[in-house]
C-alpha cells in the first residue's frame, strides 16, 4: 500500500512543481500596462505576451485543479478495489459458512453481561486458530487481539458480546438453549463479524501500517462494559475506534451514521416513597404514598415541558410503579422508576439533579419522605455517543466503495443509548448502523423483541466493512509515524 501512496506522492511533487512554475511564468512574463490602457490600446508584442500570461496562469489553476481530482479518483479507485477484495473473500462459500457457523454457535449458548465465559472461550478459540495474539482476561470476560506490526498508530475495532434476559420465542434450528437468555439485540452477529475481520485482516497482517486491536467487549446491556475496558487501560493508546450495530431498519446491504452526536445519553433512577398505611375507608388517618408517587410522577414530566428547550432533545420515562396490592388498603410506601435521556452530558447531569429534586419535593408536600437512588454503581449513567467527523467521514467513504453511495444513509439522532460512547469520551469514533432488515425472513423485528431475528447476509459485509476501514485508516495515517 506505501508504495501506491509513494506514487502518488511522486506524481503530486511533480505537479506542485509545474504549477508553481506556471505560476511563476505567467507573473513575470506580464507586460506592466497601465490600468487606464486597454488590451486594444496594447503594442501588438505586449498584447502577444499579456496573452500568453493568461494562458499560463489558466493552465496553472487547471493543473492544480486536475492534481486534485486524481488524486481523489486514484484514492476512491484502490479504496473501492480493497472493498470488493475483502467483501469477495468474506462471501466464499467456505468463508460464509464457517461466519454461519460462529453466528449460530453463540447464538445457542447466550450468556448475560460479565458472564460471556463460553462466548469468550468461542472467539478465543478461533483466534488461536488464526494465530492472533490477544490479551485475556479484560474486565472479567473481554478479549483485546493484535493484528500487525505492533508499532503506531494503533486503530481498534470492537463488538459487544452479552445477551438479554429475554426468552426467544422464534422457532429455528439454532434457538437459544439457555432459558430466559436470547441474543435479542444481534451481538452474537457482532462478535461473528469482527472474528470474519480477524480472519480477513490476519491474511493481510505483513503488509498492515501500524496496528489493529480487536476489542470484544462485555456487558453492554446496562452494565457498562466498555467503561470497565477502558478503566483498565486495555485501550490505552489507541487512536480511533469504529463500531458497527446491526438494524432491523435498514435493509440488508446497507448502513447508516451521522456526524457528531447519534445517540443520547442515559441514566435510570429508582425512588421510594414512604407514607404511613392504613384502611382505604380511613384516608385521613394515613398518610398515602400513591397520592405522593402519582404527583411526583406527574411533575416530572414538566421537567421536559416546561423547563427544557423545545429545540433540545430530552426524555424522561416512568417505566414501572409498585404500590399495595390488596384493593381497600393505603400502602406504607410506593416505589417507581425509569429512565432519563439528553443528547448531551450537560442535559443528563441536568435531568438528573431535577428528578431527585422534584420527586423529594412532591413528597414532602405530601407529608411522606422521598429517597431517589441512580444506581450508578450497578446501572452507571452512559454518556451521549458522539461520532467524530473525520472517523465519520472515512467510514462513510469506506461504505460508499465497498456498497455505492445509495446505501450509505444520514440517520437521525435517536434517544437509544449505547456504552460505545464511553469510547468517545477518550479517542476518535466511528459508529455505524449495518442493515438486516428482509421481509421475506422475518428479520424486520424491533430491538429486544423476542422475535428478533437475524438476516446472516450482513456477516460478510460487516466483516469486510471493518476490515476495510482499519486497513484504509492506517494507510492514510501511516505517513504520520
Amino acid at each position: 500500500m506505501m508504495t501506491g501512496v509513494g506514487s502518488r506522492r511522486c506524481h503530486r511533487g511533480s505537479f506542485n512543481f509545474l504549477s508553481v512554475a506556471l505560476q511563476i511564468l505567467a507573473h513575470q512574463a506580464a507586460p506592466k500596462i497601465p490600468r487606464t490602457c486597454s488590451r486594444k490600446a496594447m503594442k501588438p508584442h505586449h498584447r502577444f505576451v499579456w496573452l500568453l500570461a493568461a494562458a499560463a496562469a489558466t493552465l496553472a489553476c487547471e493543473t492544480t485543479r486536475a492534481l486534485g481530482s486524481s488524486s481523489d479518483a486514484g484514492s476512491d479507485l484502490e479504496l473501492s478495489s480493497l472493498g470488493r477484495e475483502l467483501l469477495a473473500a468474506a462471501r466464499q462459500p467456505e468463508f460464509f459458512g464457517w461466519l454461519k457457523s460462529v453466528r449460530r454457535r453463540i447464538h445457542e449458548c447466550p450468556e448475560l453481561a460479565f458472564q460471556e465465559e463460553r462466548t469468550s472461550g468461542l472467539v478465543r478459540s478461533e483466534l488461536d486458530a488464526l494465530g492472533i495474539e490477544y490479551k485475556w482476561p479484560v474486565a472479567e470476560t473481554g478479549v483485546v487481539a493484535s493484528i500487525g506490526s505492533g508499532a503506531q498508530p494503533w486503530f481498534a475495532l470492537r463488538a459487544d458480546m452479552d445477551a438479554l434476559p429475554i426468552q426467544e420465542l422464534v422457532e429455528w434450528e439454532h434457538k437459544s438453549k439457555n432459558d430466559g437468555k436470547m441474543h435479542a439485540c444481534g451481538h452474537d452477529a457482532h462478535t461473528t463479524m469482527l472474528l470474519g475481520a480477524a480472519r480477513l485482516l490476519s491474511s493481510k497482517k505483513d503488509s498492515l501500517k501500524g496496528t489493529i486491536k480487536l476489542v470484544f467487549q462485555p456487558g453492554e446491556e446496562g452494565s457498562a462494559g466498555a467503561y470497565h475496558m477502558l478503566r483498565e487501560g486495555a485501550l490505552d493508546q489507541f487512536r480511533a475506534i469504529f463500531g458497527l450495530h446491526v438494524s432491523p431498519y435498514l435493509e440488508t446491504g446497507s448502513i447508516g451514521s451521522r456526524p457528531g452526536p447519534m445517540l443520547a445519553g442515559a441514566g435510570g433512577f429508582l425512588a421510594k416513597i414512604q407514607g404511613i398505611g392504613g384502611h382505604a375507608a380511613s384516608p385521613h388517618v394515613t398518610i398515602d404514598p400513591i397520592l405522593a408517587a402519582s404527583s411526583a410522577i406527574t411533575a416530572l414530566q414538566h421537567i421536559i415541558s416546561r423547563e427544557t428547550d423545545p429545540l433540545e432533545a430530552r426524555v424522561i420515562s416512568v417505566g414501572f410503579i409498585e404500590g399495595g396490592q390488596a384493593l381497600n388498603v393505603i400502602p406504607e410506601m410506593v416505589r417507581f422508576g425509569g429512565t432519563f435521556r439528553s443528547m448531551t452530558s450537560d442535559g443528563l447531569y441536568s435531568l438528573q439533579h431535577r428528578i431527585k429534586e422534584v420527586i423529594e419535593l412532591q413528597a414532602a408536600v405530601h407529608q411522606c419522605n422521598a429517597t431517589v437512588d441512580f444506581m450508578e454503581e450497578k446501572l452507571r449513567p452512559y454518556p451521549a455517543t458522539v461520532n467524530d467527523e473525520t472517523m465519520y467521514r472515512h467510514a462513510k467513504g469506506v461504505g460508499e466503495a465497498l456498497l455505492g453511495e445509495s446505501h450509505v444513509h444520514l440517520l437521525p439522532m435517536t434517544m437509544g443509548a449505547e456504552d460505545f460512547s464511553f469510547y468517545s469520551e477518550k479517542m476518535k469514533t466511528a459508529f455505524f448502523m449495518i442493515g438486516t432488515k428482509n421481509g421475506t425472513l422475518g428479520s424486520d423485528k424491533g430491538f429486544h423483541s423476542p422475535y428478533f431475528f437475524l438476516d446472516e447476509e450482513v456477516l460478510p459485509i460487516g466483516a469486510a466493512l471493518h476490515a476495510a476501514v482499519a486497513i484504509s485508516y492506517l494507510d492514510g495515517h501511516a505517513i504520520e509515524i
